[in-house]
């Protein structure tokens, strides 16, 4: 991908977690569905990065290789026989609604006024239905919908991150949407 550096300090270390770390635990997450899992895979793509050090040509280029580093690190974890025949839900006693993935801001409007108790409620249950609906696409769309809605990747960004074509990548956008529209269709068709 680029020259080695010769070391990283403390500081700029810190500095790459701060910048990544919540962007790829939520990746590892939505791809694995286990928390340990994807603070595991986490900290490999860290340890990869410390281990061989970047010299990136641009931040975007610097954020398509942490994100194809941690979809790697997750196909290597779903590749293992012993994850194959695991089930692939947190199994240690966690509630689905203590997902990692809830948004601390999720309790101000975008406006910056605060919600009411009740708004809130109901903004956390579509959150957590959308969420539901995004972990019940295959594999192929879950990775492309999130890269798109929540990491706000470009279609080239994403085809260069995932190694998929440019128009694989929107058919799948496409065909992505549909699924999420069908399934939330449904789950609100009560008749």
């Amino acid at each position: 991908m680029g020259m080695a550096k010769e070391s990283i300090d403390d500081r700029e270390l810190q500095l790459k977690i701060d910048a990544y770390s919540d962007m790829l635990f939520k990746l590892s997450f939505l791809r694995l569905r286990n928390v340990q899992d994807a603070e595991d895979v986490v900290q490999e793509v860290f340890y990869q990065y410390l281990k061989k050090p970047q010299v990136f040509q641009s931040p975007e280029h610097e954020k398509a290789w942490f994100l194809k580093v941690t979809l790697n690190g997750c196909r290597k974890v779903w590749r293992s026989a012993w994850k194959r025949h695991q089930s692939p839900w947190p199994s240690d006693g966690q509630e689905a609604d203590s997902s990692p993935l809830d948004v601390a801001d999720r309790e101000a409007d975008t406006d910056g006024r605060d919600l009411q108790p009740e708004e809130r409620f109901f903004r956390q249950e579509a959150d957590r239905r959308v969420l539901e609906a995004v972990l019940g696409l295959p594999e192929k769309y879950r990775d492309v919908i999130h890269l798109f809605y929540y990491e706000e990747l470009s279609v080239k960004e994403i085809a260069r991150v995932t190694g998929r074509g440019t128009s694989t990548v929107t058919s799948q956008l496409t065909r992505g949407r549909e699924l999420l529209r069908k399934s939330l269709k449904e789950e609100y068709d009560f008749g």
